[in-house]
Parts: C-alpha cells; structure tokens; sequence
C-alpha cells in the first residue's frame, strides 16, 4: 500500500483527468480514452511507475472505464431511439473478435510500440476533428458481407491498441456511409461496449512485470484510477454539455484536434526516445 505521500499525488493526478475527461466527453462527444490513455501514462510515469509494460495498464483501464461509459451512453440513447441495432447486430461479432486479437497483440507488444501505434492514429484521429467534413461519403449505406467481414475486427483491433471505445473510428465510419450523426454517435456507444467488455476480461486475466506495478492493479487493470475517473466523469460530463449548448463547440472541437495531435507527437517523441 503507497504512503500518504505518494498517495495524496497520485489522487489529485487522477481526480484531474477524470473532471477533463467528462468535460470533454460532454462538450465534443470525445471518448474518454482518446484523452484517458495518454493522462495515465504521464500520471504513471510522474509519480515513478515505469512498470515495463505501463502502456498496456493504460489501455487495460481506460477500456474498463468505457464498460461503465457505455452501457450508461447505450441506455440513454436507446431510450430516445437512436441507437442502430441493425448495425450493431452486424458488426458486434468482427468488433468483439477484432478486440481479443488486439489484447492477444498488446500484450505480447513493447510499451514503446503501443506508444508508436497510439501516436500514429491519435494524430490521424486529430486531422480526422480538425479538417473532416459532414458531406464526405464512401457509401450510401454501412458495409456488408465481406466488407464487413474484413472491416469489423480491424475497428475492433484498433481500438483496443489505443484504449479507446467505439467513438474515434465508429462515428467517422458510419458518417462516411451516410448515417446521421446522432444516430452514428448512439451505436458507435455499443461498439464500445463491445469492444470493451472482452478486451477488459482479456487484459484482467494477463499478468504484467510485478516491478514498479502501481497500486490496486489487478491483471492490467488499475482500480483506483478506473474508480476516480468513473466518478469524476459522471460529476463533469453534465457540465461539458452544458458548454456545448450554451456556445458553438466547431471552434473548441478544432482546438482540441490540435491539442491532440500535440500530445499524439509528444507520444511519439517519446516513443522514439525510449
């Protein structure tokens, strides 16, 4: 158990990240993880944790937030409708299956990869928020059969790679094929779930390096964090929608696009470093 000391720090970090998060989560629609993974690493290693395998304790508890985060999120959209079931009937077997494939690669990955991958396609993700527009198209309607086939696991994987839910890939992928985005953003909530609640199990049952663990870490999961940020979240993510109805988000939105992609080549840098 850490000292008072070491403890008293490492609450404040992680009660921080959490009130940003839910802000965000609340004003741009962001998934938490996107924000969550790249937070931990630097509260982590701030406070000495530098556990071999650090990164893939930052996806393993993002990805447990974002259990709790989306069966809250799928609710409330399906109580107004707005969820596709259709989609998310179709996609949710490649999606689940993408998602222990990926727990089976990062767990076998240096964290310094995982670092490489998430700076890669944060800044993808980043230009995606930044200069994305609605009327681009792929399709008039989501792929099926086939396509589908080869598309759903490599969403699934993906995601799991970086800590995410279903948000970053899922709604700019249903947007491209035409689904209205309120609709895209309510299913995109079941694939998170989706790919969260296997990849969470996955990583609960490995065993990381015991050296420089950080405390109430079971598996690759750090409870204490994934406690913090669920609170916190609920605390702060009324008030980020608040700000969004009370001004226009399209300015922040690029604002934080750019902050992402800072920290996606800060990422990177590190990476590189390392």
């Amino acid at each position: 158990m850490p000292d008072l000391a070491t403890a008293l720090p490492m609450l404040f970090l992680l009660l921080s990240i959490g009130a940003f998060a839910g802000v965000m989560a609340g004003l741009l629609g962001v998934g938490g993880g996107i924000i969550l993974v790249p937070a931990f690493f630097y509260a982590f290693s701030a406070l000495g944790y530098d556990n071999a395998n650090l990164m893939q304790i930052c996806l393993a508890t993002s990805l447990a937030t974002i259990v709790f985060t989306s069966i809250r999120s799928v609710h409330s959209h399906n109580k107004k409708g707005a969820v596709d079931w259709d989609i998310l009937r179709g996609w949710a077997p490649g999606i689940a299956l993408g998602s222990l494939i990926g727990v089976l690669a990062a767990t076998g990955l240096r964290s310094t990869t995982l670092m490489l991958i998430f700076g890669v396609l944060g800044v993808c993700i980043g230009l995606y928020l930044a200069f994305g527009r609605p009327g681009w198209r792929l399709g008039t309607e989501m792929p099926r059969g086939a396509r589908r086939m080869a598309a759903s696991p490599v969403l699934g994987f993906m995601s799991v790679l970086m800590g995410i839910g279903g948000g970053s890939f899922g709604v700019p992928l249903m947007s491209l094929y035409a689904i209205p985005i309120h609709r895209a953003v309510a299913t995109a909530a079941g694939f998170g779930l989706i790919i969260a609640v296997p990849s969470v199990i996955g990583f609960l049952l490995a065993t990381p390096p015991p050296e420089n663990l950080p405390p109430y870490t079971i598996g690759y999961v750090n409870f204490i964090a994934f406690f913090l940020i669920i609170c916190m979240t609920l605390l702060t993510a009324p008030l980020g929608v608040k700000i969004a109805h009370a001004m226009d988000p399209k300015p922040l939105k690029r604002v934080f696009a750019g902050f992402l992609i800072l920290v996606a080549l800060n990422m990177l840098r590190k990476a590189w470093m390392g």
